[in-house]
């Protein structure tokens, strides 16, 4: 189902504050629409063309009552005043590009910085703040779709994506990318739900109970770039190979935590990147919501919204305090174009970038 939303506010706001020598895409207005999409079960998701995003997303808890574990607001027109990647799909690289700067055969790229020194999700005017073009292939499938012009914040070709969110009878919410380019480009896209498993986001997640299935990390520098070594999260409180608490470690003194905050740091799966095999889990035991993570990506970014504040209102009039959202990115690593010992992200003509993640939802 379609609903439509006709607002009359200018979105090169987003720009007009950092203004770069790169051909960042001003952002014309356009209706907002919401689409849903759900299963037999009652299961549904509803995306906004802006962004992409993603701005309810109900399962049931242990009661039986379908419940909203996304972060995000009641208004749809809230998406484009408060700058903010709730939902979002990010693109063209999500995570961080030190500098903003990459090399590609030869040629030097400079993308728009917005975070620091640094370029992050896509830059200035990323995918989460550009319209996408969605049709409603079935009841419980959406497609997305959005060109990226050659220059797009700094990144060369013409780029192609497609996003198609499914809504499956196992209670999955499957989300998958396509993109194909007409020139050498760098491509990382991912999803930005900030996940709070409670239903409730007055209450933080640090009940939650978090596993991932990784051996090793990237660690990062101050501005969260990563130094290009890898490490291993044995003895340390980024070591989630067992169940564990997120809030037994969260404060440790341990470096990494220090630099960002709490958990923001890029953890590599173990084994094949095989979307059939589950990479992570997150359980509420308040709601007795569990969420398992199945992706061919070889990463992800675990955000425990650590730089939520309280400034923004969102649904019920809620204010998002500190680690009320877990974020569960799955990615290639952040900076990779700027370290040859990562795996490419590099996307050539001729070629089609895919990748898909899972999220499997179940009760105990």
């Amino acid at each position: 189902m379609k609903h439509t939303i006709f607002i009359s506010i200018a979105l090169v706001m987003l720009v007009a504050c950092n203004k770069q020598k790169t051909n960042e895409q001003p952002i014309e207005q356009q209706p907002l629409s919401l689409y849903t999409a759900k299963n037999s079960h009652g299961m549904e998701i509803a995306v906004t063309n802006f962004g992409a995003r993603i701005v309810n997303l109900l399962v049931p808890n242990k009661d039986g009552i379908f419940t909203d574990v996304v972060l995000g607001f009641d208004s749809l027109v809230s998406y484009t005043t408060e700058k903010t990647d709730f939902g979002a799909t990010i693109g063209r690289y999500g995570n961080r590009i030190a500098k903003g700067k990459f090399s590609l055969d030869g040629k030097e790229y400079q993308l728009t910085i917005n975070n620091g020194e640094n370029s992050l999700h896509g830059g200035i005017t990323g995918f989460q703040y550009q319209y996408f073009d969605i049709k409603q292939i079935s009841a419980n499938q959406l497609e997305c779709t959005f060109l990226s012009p050659d220059g797009d914040n700094g990144y060369p070709g013409n780029l192609s994506l497609k996003v198609t969110y499914t809504v499956t009878e196992n209670n999955e919410l499957s989300i998958f990318y396509e993109a194909t380019t007409d020139q050498p480009t760098v491509l990382n896209p991912t999803n930005h739900s900030y996940f709070n498993l409670s239903g409730d986001p007055s209450k933080t997640i640090l009940d939650h109970v978090l596993y991932l299935d990784a051996d090793k990390f990237t660690p990062t520098d101050s501005g969260l770039i990563p130094t290009g070594k890898i490490a291993t999260v044995k003895s340390t409180p980024l070591d989630f190979r067992k169940p564990t608490r997120i809030g037994d470690r969260i404060d440790a003194d341990y470096e990494p935590l220090n630099i960002a905050g709490g958990y923001d740091h890029n953890w590599i799966f173990n084994g094949q990147n095989n979307i059939g095999t589950p990479k992570g889990s997150l359980y509420c035991p308040a709601s007795g919501i569990k969420m398992i993570v199945y992706t061919t990506e070889p990463a992800v970014q675990c955000y425990t919204g650590n730089f939520l504040d309280g400034s923004l209102k969102g649904k019920g009039g809620v204010s998002y305090q500190r680690r009320t959202g877990i974020c569960l990115e799955t990615q290639h690593y952040p900076d990779s174009p700027n370290h040859p010992n990562f795996p490419t992200t590099t996307l050539r003509p001729g070629e089609t970038f895919t990748s898909g993640t899972v999220y499997q939802f179940s009760v105990e």
